[in-house]
């Protein structure tokens, strides 16, 4: 049970220092991370869309403590969305945004928050794309429900994401799939308390296809986000059964995972799109990948091993 651990490591200022100091790491780093700034990412979003995939951008960073810091977040994003508009790409390019970089834990942090993401979601909507709100640890959740819904009275396109392995989320996958929302399906990527969520792999596995049935045989947009090839082919079974055309769901993996499924799903004609990350602040979300696949720590304590 290495996840716990590494989870609890992306919030170590000594793990941090430890694994941005080691020589190997921007090897690794750049597995999962399109690159630092926007003019590095550019060309990225460029091949990605050449190859028949969408995208989702992701500016990382979570660790706001001032609200300069959370307004230089949301004018990050804005400079996204300032240069994807000459590629005229819409919805093929969306946003997905975490409102921890907004502000959300700071003092009057929903409001700070919503008042940060709106000029990014109205700014996304005058290009013709769109954003989508990723699910932080379980206390972040009640604010990040009501900024989504407050951002859907006008823009109803507005998404957000749910986590199979808390114990709330089949309520919150009824009530979003009822009123029609955008919503990414996620296994959860945080460290969790036993008291709000499942501890255990097939239980997680378990609550994620309960989940994903109720979304497709709901009113809303279903958005997969998974590598598991047998969840995959659980998620094309669901939407044959819930008579979903091909432009009604998607799946979502992360850039630099399987790659070879990305484009083998294009190929079939399914909608497939990238969550690409990129940013200085690469540490929490870096650990978060290493903690959801053994395989990737298994690379990363190897090369640091071989070549630190």
């Amino acid at each position: 049970m290495l996840g716990p651990v590494i989870l609890a490591a992306s919030r170590s200022d000594r793990m941090r220092r430890l694994v941005s100091a080691a020589p190997v790491t921007k090897q690794v780093v750049d597995r999962f991370i399109a690159g630092e700034g926007v003019d590095d990412v550019v060309p990225v979003i460029r091949e990605l869309a050449g190859q028949g995939l969408e995208l989702t951008m992701d500016v990382v960073g979570e660790d706001i403590t001032t609200p300069a810091q959370a307004a230089a977040a949301r004018d990050a994003y804005l400079e996204l969305i300032d240069r994807l508009k000459p590629l005229d790409l819409g919805t093929r390019a969306e946003m997905s945004v975490k409102l921890s970089m907004f502000g959300q834990a700071l003092d009057g942090g929903h409001e700070l928050a919503l008042a940060n993401v709106r000029p990014v979601v109205e700014a996304a909507a005058e290009i013709g794309t769109t954003v989508t709100l990723d699910a932080e640890d379980h206390t972040t959740l009640d604010s990040m429900f009501a900024i989504h819904e407050e951002l859907r009275k006008d823009f109803p396109q507005t998404g957000c994401v749910i986590q199979a392995y808390l114990f709330r989320t089949e309520a919150d996958a009824r009530r979003l799939a009822a009123n029609g929302s955008r919503v990414r399906l996620v296994k959860g990527a945080y460290k969790e308390p036993g008291s709000v969520a499942y501890l255990d792999k097939h239980e997680i596995d378990r609550a994620y296809v309960r989940i994903l049935r109720a979304l497709m045989e709901g009113e809303g947009y279903p958005m997969i986000g998974s590598h598991d090839p047998r969840l995959i082919a659980i998620g094309q079974e669901l939407a044959h059964r819930a008579g979903r055309k091909l432009d009604e769901y998607e799946f979502q993996m992360l850039y630099g995972i399987r790659t070879e499924e990305h484009l083998r799903l294009a190929a079939e004609g399914h909608r497939m799109r990238v969550y690409t990350a990129y940013g200085t602040d690469w540490y929490g979300y870096f650990m978060r990948r290493l903690a959801e696949k053994p395989a990737n720590l298994r690379f990363f304590a190897r090369s640091m091993l071989t070549k630190g």
